[in-house]
């Protein structure tokens, strides 16, 4: 079989081909002359042969098509997609040893489903399979929570579930946002001040009248001028991006209307990078984006994270060409 990687993704149709990672990182497989394949997490499975003759007695496979994408280039500031962009062959059972790279880049929740995929997962790895990013750190690493491992790069935090602890930090701070622990792009950050009306009722429904913890942060005002994705490969910042929150907005992310622009990085930002390389590598965790906001460590997301594009189309970086060369090192 031809070189080839599997990415392990949401159904490929409801992928936007013009701002997706994704994509972009399956293009850039396509480019390097390799196959691409594709699966959901529900299209992974494990079998253990009666006979035993498998290696180890059992393994992991994939109910995965083989993918085509058409050209998907940058012309005067915008990507231009072609109709239809892709086209996917028939359905076939593979082993995942059959792939040098599987990708999981399905987009949180990470829930029951996406966490069972992950020790389907763990299955391919130890058999010798490259998983990026690796099964077990996709576990351990809340994307919330694993910033709590660098508090010292933090702006003051506070994970609970109690609206007493909760209130009491907002009284210290003032103004706090705060951020449920399973959350992506931006969805269900609130803002808050010690001024909010029903603040004890807003901590109530956030954390489900104290039963699930949340992330509590002092209000950083220098997210006005904006949020800053970085994207790390094997612990190295190759691009990033800013994102401005637009109108009365206080969120950046691009989900949410975040306006991006080209960036470079301060010598802060990339002390920051320096110093989480180290437990990046040491983890299996190949592709990372981490925010940054005014000088300050905000969250390390290793689920799929995104940038791609726009990292490309504003700083002209071929990121995801990039990134699929570190893979071969």
């Amino acid at each position: 079989m031809t070189a080839s990687q599997l990415f392990v993704i949401d159904p490929i149709a409801r992928l936007n081909p013009a701002k997706d990672s994704s994509v972009a990182l399956m293009q850039a497989v396509q480019r390097a002359g390799q196959a691409v394949w594709v699966c959901t997490p529900a299209d992974l499975l494990a079998v253990a042969p009666r006979d035993g003759a498998a290696r180890g007695g059992h393994g992991a496979w994939a109910l995965a098509q083989p993918l085509q994408l058409g050209r998907i280039e940058l012309a005067d500031g915008a990507w231009q997609v072609p109709s239809p962009w892709f086209e996917l062959g028939e359905v076939a059972c593979l082993p995942l040893e059959q792939f040098q790279v599987v990708w999981m880049r399905k987009d949180p929740p990470v829930d029951e489903a996406y966490l069972y995929a992950t020790h389907l997962l763990d299955i391919a790895e130890r058999r010798g399979v490259r998983v990026v990013n690796r099964p077990a750190a996709l576990r351990a690493w809340n994307e919330k929570l694993s910033s709590l491992r660098f508090s010292h790069l933090m702006a003051p935090s506070m994970v609970s579930s109690r609206v007493e602890q909760l209130s009491a930090f907002a009284l210290e701070h003032g103004e706090v946002v705060l951020k449920p622990l399973g959350g992506r792009a931006g969805q269900g950050v609130v803002f808050a001040s010690t001024s909010t009306p029903g603040l004890r009722a807003l901590l109530e429904l956030v954390t489900s009248q104290q039963q699930l913890p949340v992330m509590v942060q002092a209000f950083l005002p220098g997210v006005r001028a904006g949020d800053k994705r970085i994207l790390l490969v094997d612990g190295e910042p190759l691009g990033a991006v800013n994102r401005v929150p637009s109108g009365g907005e206080f969120r950046s992310n691009l989900a949410v209307g975040g306006a991006p622009e080209a960036a470079g990085l301060t010598k802060a930002e990339l002390a920051i990078c320096a110093e989480l390389a180290p437990a990046l590598r040491a983890e299996g965790l190949f592709f990372v984006g981490i925010d940054v906001i005014d000088g300050r460590l905000s969250e390390i997301n290793v689920t799929s994270p995104t940038g791609v594009r726009e990292v490309e189309r504003l700083g002209g970086i071929p990121l995801a060409d990039l990134t699929i060369e570190r893979l071969a090192v």
